[in-house]
């Protein structure tokens, strides 16, 4: 039976603002990519929604990312390697802190945005992260793309492959922008095929029909978009009836 993990950005809201159904996805998800202030998330959201994850046994992983609350974390930025390695640690400390006075704690780190996606073609950024999650507690796995510079930098570090059901793949296997038009893939029944397909055969079509292989361990749902929670569902009974077992990675 194949397995796969099924993980989702949670807590991004702030203050009295919300962004999505937390405690709905946790109810699907078997991972929470926790968001930890820099790009969204506030300590009593955080609080929130480890004290949700503990409850359901999900998974808490730190969604770590550029300090850019008003760019959402979407915004790349050229961050000296010395303070992005000092402010993702500083991160996942404080989600961990708060995720272990919730009765769990942090079991990987997930970066955010920009952050993401810089650190997959940069080896630069990628060791200022990997020395972070190193730095306090190297045995935290990254997620990461396939074949991403992550992989480079993780000098002993467990690196853990994701795939996207809901966005767009360039034929080297990297995300299609946001900034594109069909980055990110609205309909359900794509999404839940291509889901599926991600599981099952390990692969997923690229924007110009290109098969590209990806042998991910986990998949993501974004908890932002329209009906986020429906779509969530929708996928995890999809994989259930292909015979796959959602299961956590860490």
């Amino acid at each position: 039976m194949a397995v796969i993990d099924i993980n989702a950005d949670l807590g991004e809201g702030f203050g009295i603002w919300t962004l999505g159904d937390d405690v709905a996805l946790l109810d699907v998800i078997t991972s929470a990519n926790v968001a930890c202030g820099f790009h969204a998330g506030d300590p009593l959201i955080m609080r929130r929604v480890c004290a949700a994850a503990v409850e359901r046994g999900v998974r808490i992983g730190a969604q770590v990312s550029y300090r850019d609350l008003a760019g959402f974390g979407r915004r790349e930025m050229d961050v000296a390697p010395a303070e992005l390695t000092a402010e993702v640690l500083y991160q996942i400390a404080a989600l961990d802190g708060i995720a272990r006075a919730e009765g769990g704690r942090v079991s990987y780190v997930k970066p955010h945005g920009a952050l993401y996606n810089r650190i997959a073609r940069d080896p630069v950024q990628a060791r200022a992260v990997t020395d972070a999650v190193r730095a306090y507690d190297a045995s935290l796995p990254v997620l990461t793309l396939p074949g991403s510079s992550v992989y480079e930098a993780a000098d002993g570090l467990t690196v853990v492959a994701e795939c996207f059901a809901d966005r767009a793949y360039t034929p080297k296997g990297a995300l299609v922008s946001r900034r594109e038009a069909g980055a990110v893939i609205h309909d359900r029944d794509a999404v839940v095929q291509r889901a599926v397909r991600m599981a099952v055969d390990g692969t997923v079509v690229a924007v110009d029909g290109t098969e590209v292989t990806l042998n991910a361990r986990s998949i993501c749902v974004h908890g932002d978009t329209p009906g986020a929670v429906e779509l969530a569902r929708s996928v995890r009974a999809a994989l259930t009836e292909a015979g796959v077992r959602a299961e956590p990675f860490a």
